[in-house]
């Protein structure tokens, strides 16, 4: 399996309000940027997205480390929260709706095609992959205020 790495950041100008992802792919000393965002959204469904278009890239199943700031994500995953959602009807263990439930289940599937590590480190504390992702995040959001 080819090993990759990703980082990624989310992003958002109120919550709700316009938002933005960025991903940074790496693999094999290369590197590929990606980003995108959406006029109406909230942080965790940006976080989210970064996620799932960084995986959505890759053309074979691969082993990746995948480096967020998200505790959402990180820990959903990591501490097996999102499959519990799942299999309780995407209801949490206090019985209320999970939320995201449509990109927790797109997800949920690229990670069975993938091989991924979650790895959290804190946000704007001068990781450079992390810095530069939430500066492309940051960006897709400042294009989705300007068109509002």
């Amino acid at each position: 399996m080819k090993k990759v790495e990703i980082f990624t950041d989310g992003a958002c100008s109120g919550n709700p309000g316009p938002g933005g992802w960025g991903a940074i792919l790496r693999y094999n000393g290369r590197e590929k940027q990606i980003s995108g965002g959406a006029p109406s959204t909230t942080n965790n469904r940006m976080e989210l997205t970064g996620v799932i278009e960084a995986l959505r890239q890759l053309k074979e199943p691969c082993e990746v480390v995948l480096t967020s700031d998200s505790r959402y994500v990180c820990d959903a995953v990591g501490k097996g929260w999102a499959e519990n959602w799942r299999r309780n009807g995407w209801r949490k263990a206090d019985k209320k709706p999970a939320l995201n439930s449509d990109l927790w289940e797109t997800l949920l599937s690229l990670l069975r095609v993938h091989r991924v590590t979650f790895r959290w480190i804190k946000g704007h504390a001068g990781h450079a992959e992390n810095e530069r992702c939430d500066h492309l995040a940051v960006a897709e959001s400042r294009n989705y205020r300007s068109k509002a």
